[in-house]
């Protein structure tokens, strides 16, 4: 057990460090894109780069996760990450980094997303044994340490780029790979890839969600989610940039600020998933997510946006750990690397194009009817969802897929 628990704290740190890193990029790479070419709609075509792979290949890594196995995969991600990472502010430095070519890097980056995603997950059943609270449990843990580094990744980032440069940001980034390498590589302990894992076609994962009559529906549900998402994302950097004289601490407040809800939120997840049903539980996070976000088509004063963004992800734990728990357990075993790469595709599939749309209308419009029309949607997706989950609460398990 004081190994399972070290391999726990290790994978919960490692993911803490990467994320760091990733959400400080999450920041200074579209930064760096306004701020080299002035256009929303270049910014967004690098976001849908970096989403795009992650929606292609989402669904054929997992046999990669299989074949490799959950550690192996993780270990593999971190270690090319870093590189490719490394590479953007180097060719920029060398003054030969086209357009084209950051398009290409950044879609490369994405490509290891899914797979490290699903390896994760899957492992923690390795360490903490199969039951729902305590995958739960163990989920809510990483969510804490993904909500903690999303809190502090923005806010630092938007306070070392007027003196860095947004390029050189992606350095230490690159350097959270390599730490989360070696995290994983010294204290979490080898498994066997699962033996079963060529008796599963590349779609079994797929197949698994689509023929279930609540993971089916969900999965939908999801797919719009992660279009809207992917609009909002799109504005925050470019509300700051226009209303606030291209201000990026501003901005990275407005990103601090979604990690501060979800750190609070993930402290008060590990201690409710135990007292209330995770379908119910699910429910109410997800209504209670959308309702804060109203307030982004008026424009407020920039603390009311931090305010707002707070709020709203302080629910979001109370929906992904608990649920993520849930499609774990009730997923069979050697199914689980081919299921969580699925569920990952289906909540990424039209985030490039919902990235593509938002620029465009940042571009004609602004944000005013950009987050109009992302809140209105949000909010009618959540009410869908939560009419699921409710609908499923006594009797089936759900699957989830993160909701920002």
């Amino acid at each position: 057990m004081p190994v399972k628990r070290r391999a726990v704290s290790a994978l919960v740190l490692a993911e803490t460090i990467s994320v760091l890193g990733t959400r400080m990029t999450y920041l200074a790479l579209p930064w760096f894109v306004l701020v080299t070419t002035g256009s929303p709609s270049k910014m967004s075509l690098v976001l849908a780069a970096e989403i795009l792979p992650m929606a292609i290949l989402g669904v054929p890594s997992g046999a990669l996760v299989q074949r490799l196995g959950s550690r192996t995969t993780m270990l593999v991600s971190d270690l090319a990450r870093a590189p490719i990472l490394a590479s953007i502010p180097l060719l920029y430095a060398a003054g030969i980094l086209h357009f084209w070519l950051l398009l290409a890097i950044v879609a490369l980056l994405g490509a290891f997303a899914p797979p490290y995603f699903a390896a994760q997950r899957t492992i923690l059943p390795e360490l903490v044994g199969e039951d729902e609270t305590r995958m739960s449990q163990a989920n809510s843990s990483i969510e804490g340490g993904n909500a903690l580094a999303a809190l502090l990744g923005p806010a630092l980032a938007g306070a070392l780029i007027p003196f860095l440069g947004a390029p050189n940001v992606l350095y230490v980034d690159a350097a959270t790979y390599l730490v989360a390498f070696v995290l994983v590589l010294g204290f979490v302990p080898r498994r066997k890839a699962a033996a079963a894992a060529a008796q599963h076609g590349v779609l079994a994962g797929l197949r698994f969600l689509v023929s279930d009559k609540l993971l089916g529906p969900l999965a939908a549900t999801i797919t719009v989610f992660g279009f809207l998402a992917a609009g909002m994302s799109a504005g925050l950097p470019v509300y700051a940039y226009d209303e606030f004289h291209g201000s990026s601490w501003i901005a990275g407040l407005f990103y601090a600020a979604l990690g501060a809800g979800a750190v609070v939120g993930s402290v008060l997840a590990v201690f409710v998933v135990r007292k209330v049903p995770p379908l119910r539980l699910a429910a109410f996070g997800i209504l209670a997510f959308s309702i804060p976000l109203w307030v982004l088509p008026f424009l407020p004063p920039w603390p009311v946006v931090v305010g707002a963004l707070f709020l709203a992800t302080l629910f979001t734990p109370l929906v992904n750990g608990p649920t993520l728990g849930v499609l774990t357990a009730r997923t069979p075993v050697d199914l689980r690397p081919k299921v969580m790469t699925a569920a990952i595709s289906a909540n990424t599939l039209a985030a490039p194009l919902g990235f593509i749309v938002a620029g465009q209308v940042l571009e004609r419009w602004g944000v005013v009817p950009l987050f109009a029309a992302v809140v209105l949607g949000i909010t009618w997706m959540a009410i869908l969802f939560a009419a699921i989950t409710w609908r499923h609460s006594d009797g089936e398990p759900m699957a989830e897929l993160a909701v920002t």
